[in-house]
């Protein structure tokens, strides 16, 4: 089996989530590496999970960490090969890492900039990751999010279901979507309802 397109799981916390995203091909499991994050892991916990998994990649996930930091902190966490981070200028201060960079924005701080935007993210090869505060995306925000995926590589991270996953990759010319890793409800216990729901919804036979 496989999926029909990339799939990234944000903020992963624990090795439920971990191993089941592996067992249903995802591409990517982002951990988020700031101390003042509720989803903050250690280098402890981060091996621990990553350990237990094989056959995907792993993000370092940031939000205002300085590029000299994260240098640092990714010396302490093996077999990263993602960075994102919701500043653009830090962000490309890694360009030399040579890791693969992801800029999480979001949607509405986007609108009427498409082109500007697409222009520095195409001229670095990063790639866009955009999310909305709210599940319900407007038609304004739609039109964005085509116009970006036109000319650069954008993965969607709010508005899917397993009902409208497929239409919004293909209408709008997605490169993958990006879903949130949710918290135990005990040691080995998930309810992984939504987040299975999607991933079977674009299943594919190999």
């Amino acid at each position: 089996m496989a999926l029909s397109t990339f799939v990234k799981i944000d903020g992963v916390t624990n090795l439920s989530d971990a191993r089941y995203c592996a067992g249903m091909y995802v591409d990517v499991l982002g951990f988020n590496l700031e101390e003042s994050s509720q989803k903050f892991l250690n280098p402890t916990q981060y091996e621990e999970i990553t350990g237990w998994v094989s056959g995907l990649e792993f993000a370092a996930e940031f939000e205002t960490e300085e590029a000299d930091i994260i240098q640092l902190k990714l010396e302490k966490y093996p077999n990263i090969t993602w960075i994102q981070h919701q500043r653009l200028d830090t962000l490309l201060k890694l360009k030399d890492t040579g890791k693969n960079l992801i800029f999480q924005a979001d949607i509405a701080e986007l609108a009427h900039i498409e082109s500007q935007v697409a222009e520095k993210l195409q001229s670095e090869g990063v790639y866009l990751l955009l999310k909305a505060d709210h599940e319900k995306l407007s038609k304004d925000e739609l039109t964005t999010i085509s116009i970006l995926a036109k000319s650069i590589q954008v993965i969607l991270g709010s508005g899917i279901s397993a009902f409208n996953v497929k239409k919004l990759v293909d209408d709008l010319g997605l490169f993958g979507i990006s879903l949130e890793g949710g918290e135990e409800i005990k040691p080995g216990l998930k309810d992984f309802d939504e987040l299975a729901d999607i991933l079977e919804e674009l299943e594919v036979e190999d």
